[in-house]
């Protein structure tokens, strides 16, 4: 996947490399506990996840809560259509989910 991402993640990385989200750091397909994640921003420790067709929600947001219980890492997902149909509101929304959560290291983000 990190050679051939799908074309929803290729536009989410494109806003979100080399730090030029906001001044924040992501990482592409970045190992946490047994999973990979799409996209991880480890100043902030959000997980950000874009799913296919295929995805099990309920399996998911089940994954999601004990990966947040075990590492305090909070996952927010958004769906390929969201992002090839709605890219403004999803940047909108991983926005406000990093400015809700606290620098990890007590620097700026």
């Amino acid at each position: 996947m990190r050679r051939e991402p799908t074309e929803p993640e290729r536009r989410v990385w494109n806003e979100l490399r080399n730090s030029g989200f906001f001044g924040h750091k992501f990482r592409r397909q970045a190992t946490i506990g047994n999973r990979i994640a799409d996209f991880f921003c480890p100043g902030k420790g959000l997980i950000v996840e874009i799913d296919g067709d295929t995805h099990d929600r309920d399996a998911d947001l089940k994954r999601d809560a004990m990966v947040e219980c075990q590492t305090g890492f909070r996952t927010i997902r958004f769906t390929n259509r969201e992002v090839m149909h709605n890219i403004d509101g999803v940047l909108s929304a991983l926005k406000s989910a990093l400015n809700e959560k606290p620098d990890r290291w007590g620097g700026g983000g």
